[in-house]
């Protein structure tokens, strides 16, 4: 069975860091562009970053560049996340994309399978 498997969310104070962990199974991670997407209640789901196919490409969205980093190995697609605020506050999904996340916003029509998510806490 084909599934995404996110772990490493929890509560973090401003400044603090954390590393997402999305675990692979029933496809070969090299098929998909695979990546990160989060959501705040009220809002629509944002592509965070993502990483491609051949892994030689990166992709963040502009209030994360400098501060997550994104990385894999052969079951697992990594987010680290360091210099956290309050506005990183979300519900986090791994996704992956058939196809590629070359351009940007990577947007979530372009997802084929998601993650069931889990949640960063950015607070005092």
């Amino acid at each position: 069975q084909l599934r995404l498997v996110e772990s490493g969310g929890g509560s973090v104070q401003p400044g603090g860091s954390l590393r997402l962990s999305c675990v692979v199974s029933g496809f070969t991670i090299g098929s998909y562009a695979i990546g990160w997407f989060r959501q705040v209640p009220g809002k629509g789901r944002e592509g965070v970053s993502c990483i491609s196919k051949s892994g030689s490409r990166t992709n963040y969205a502009d209030s994360v560049k400098g501060r997550f980093t994104i990385s894999r190995d052969k079951k697992t697609v990594y987010l680290q996340m360091n210099s956290l605020n309050t506005e990183d506050t979300a519900v986090y999904y791994c996704a992956a994309d058939s196809q590629a996340c070359h351009s940007w916003p990577w947007t979530t029509y372009d997802i084929d399978y998601w993650g069931e998510g889990t949640l960063v806490t950015v607070s005092s």
